[in-house]
């Protein structure tokens, strides 16, 4: 079971990017999904995540007016949309799943027990 991540690149301060998370093998639909974040020098981050049928959201505090997530159950693909991006949120940008449709959730803390992971999206901020 692979995720794959696609869309990152290089952006200017202030710029926009929209992030995609699909599946190499199996079908996202029946998965909740969670978007992560690895900013030099600091530990993997969650920053938004999504249930399975994309009712429920919740956005990291940190980010909070500036990430979006959603997802297309119909080409079973989860987005990750970023405004007003900032040096800061220079980065290698994950999505992570349970195992298994029931493993791996979207609460009011963030995506708990992620499993399954792609190999990342990079995301550079910079003039």
């Amino acid at each position: 079971l692979q995720l794959v991540e696609s869309g990152g690149g290089l952006v200017q301060p202030g710029g926009s990017l929209i992030l995609s998370c699909t599946a190499s093998d199996f079908t996202l639909n029946y998965y909740a999904i969670g978007w992560f974040r690895q900013v030099p020098g600091k530990e993997r981050e969650g920053v938004a995540c999504i249930s399975k049928s994309g009712a429920y959201t919740n956005i990291a505090d940190f980010v909070k007016g500036r990430f979006t997530i959603s997802r297309d159950n119909s080409n079973t693909t989860v987005y990750l949309g970023i405004n007003n991006l900032q040096p800061e949120d220079t980065g290698v940008y994950y999505c992570g799943a349970g195992k298994q449709p029931s493993r791996g959730r979207c609460t009011d803390s963030g995506y708990r027990d992620p499993e399954l992971w792609g190999r990342g999206t990079l995301v550079t901020v910079s003039s």
